[in-house]
C-alpha cells in the first residue's frame, strides 16, 4: 500500500467517503456493539487522534498500543487485560465488510457454553487467494491438509474468540493467529460461517481505488432513488 501509507495507517485509509475503520465502528454501533478496543502499531497515534474516546461516533473507546507490530495474536494477546474474560469479536481494521456484528453476540454465547475456541466468518476466495485458507462443512472449520471434506474459503479477518486461545503468547510476545487457530482445529475446535456479501481486503492501491468506487457508485444509486 505504500505510498499510501507511508503517513496514514490502513484503517484510515478512506473508501465511500469514509476510513476503513470508521465503516467498522458505525456498523459495530449499529450492531449494539459499542465497547470497542483498538489495537495498534504502525502510526497508531494518527488514530488515537482522529478518533479520540469514540464519542463522536457514539461508541467507547480504549486503545492498545505496540511499541513494534505484534502480529494478530500477539496483539490480541496484549490487549487481553481490556477485552475481559468472555468471548469477544475481532475485526481486521484493514478490510471492508458489511457482515451483520449482530451475529457476533450468537457466536460468543455458543462460544462460551461450549468447548469451542473460536468462530470464523469465511468468505469466498478472492482473485489474490483463489486456493482459500480453511475448509468449511456444516458450520465446522479445518485445515486444508487434515483429512476431512468440505470446500476451501478464505478467512474475512473477522472472529470470534475465547481468551483461552491466547493463554500461552507471553505479553509482548510477536505471534500470528493462524498457527493458534490450526492447533484449535485439530480438535475439532473452530466453527464458524460462510458469509457471501460485499468483502474486501484492501491490501492493494488497486483494490482500494476497486471499492472506493464500487461504494460511491452504490451511495449515488441511493441518493437518484430518494
Amino acid at each position: 500500500m505504500r505510498p499510501l501509507t507511508d503517513h496514514k495507517p490502513k484503517p484510515l485509509l478512506e473508501v465511500g467517503g469514509k476510513a476503513l475503520i470508521v465503516w467498522h465502528l458505525e456498523r459495530l454501533r449499529a450492531a449494539g456493539i459499542r465497547d470497542i478496543v483498538i489495537n495498534h502499531s504502525w502510526l497508531g497515534e494518527m488514530i488515537e487522534r482522529t478518533l479520540g474516546d469514540g464519542a463522536a461516533l457514539d461508541v467507547q473507546i480504549t486503545y492498545s498500543a505496540e511499541t513494534a507490530a505484534l502480529e494478530t495474536a500477539g496483539g490480541i494477546a496484549r490487549a487481553l487485560p481490556l477485552l475481559g474474560e468472555a468471548p469477544f469479536l475481532v475485526v481486521n481494521g484493514d478490510v471492508y465488510c458489511e457482515w451483520d456484528f449482530r451475529r457476533a453476540s450468537s457466536a460468543a454465547a455458543r462460544l462460551a457454553r461450549s468447548a469451542f475456541a473460536a468462530w470464523l466468518v469465511m468468505v469466498p476466495n478472492p482473485a489474490q487467494h483463489p486456493g482459500g485458507d480453511f475448509r468449511i462443512k456444516s458450520g465446522i472449520i479445518s485445515d486444508q491438509g487434515a483429512p476431512a471434506t468440505g470446500a476451501a474459503f478464505t478467512f474475512s479477518g473477522i472472529g470470534v474468540y475465547r481468551p483461552a486461545l491466547f493463554a500461552e503468547i507471553r505479553q509482548g510476545e510477536k505471534a500470528a493467529l493462524a498457527p493458534l487457530l490450526r492447533k484449535a482445529m485439530v480438535g475439532t475446535r473452530v466453527a464458524g460461517e460462510l458469509f457471501d456479501g460485499a468483502w474486501t481486503d484492501v491490501g492493494t492501491a488497486t483494490r482500494l481505488h476497486e471499492i472506493d468506487c464500487a461504494l460511491r457508485v452504490a451511495h449515488s444509486a441511493r441518493t437518484s432513488l430518494k
